[in-house]
């Protein structure tokens, strides 16, 4: 990618987050982004077919970082409460951005594709896995379950509060 593609990428990211930050991404026109960063609607189409493919492209890149950030995924099964906190350490590292992209209609896609990759991963290390239902479970409840009690708690109660209840869940379920 040239520098000018990547400037263009850049400018089309950041007006997408900022309109974003004000609107649901149903309401986002090509027009309003092209305006604001300062590009052509061809410029737009040349690398995005439309504002969906730009915020899932977007989506992507911040599910990939955040994947990336999770060092050993798979102390899901032998720690899960380190577990849980790396992997809410990695969602914090990039929490001004996902509540960006994954509010309203987009939420529920975070959590899901988190729990995606990380069973792709953990698969791939352990296949016998795959057929664990109690593994498989507890594992959506992991993530699923956690990343909306700290996402809908965390500004309330604090982060590390809500994150020390967590672990002290999982340990209680480990356990078990």
């Amino acid at each position: 990618m040239d520098l000018r593609e990547k400037k263009t990428k850049r400018a089309l990211s950041n007006a997408f987050l900022e309109l974003r930050a004000r609107k649901p991404l149903e309401r986002v026109t090509i027009k309003e982004l092209t305006e604001l960063a300062e590009v052509s609607k061809a410029t737009f189409y040349l690398h995005y077919k439309d504002v969906y493919d730009l915020s899932e492209q977007m989506q992507n890149d911040v599910i990939e970082k955040v994947l990336a950030t999770i060092q050993a995924p798979e102390l899901a099964i032998s720690d899960p409460v380190h577990f849980t906190r790396e992997l809410f350490m990695a969602f914090t590292s990039y929490q001004n951005v996902i509540d960006i992209l994954f509010s309203g209609t987009q939420s529920a896609i975070l959590p899901h594709r988190i729990e995606q990759g990380l069973k792709e991963y953990i698969f791939t290390l352990l296949p016998e896995k795959r057929a664990d239902i109690r593994f498989n479970v507890l594992l959506t409840y992991q993530i699923q379950g956690a990343y909306r009690a700290f996402s809908e708690n965390q500004n309330k109660f604090g982060a590390e509060t809500v994150m020390t209840i967590l672990e002290s869940h999982m340990a209680a379920l480990a356990e078990v």
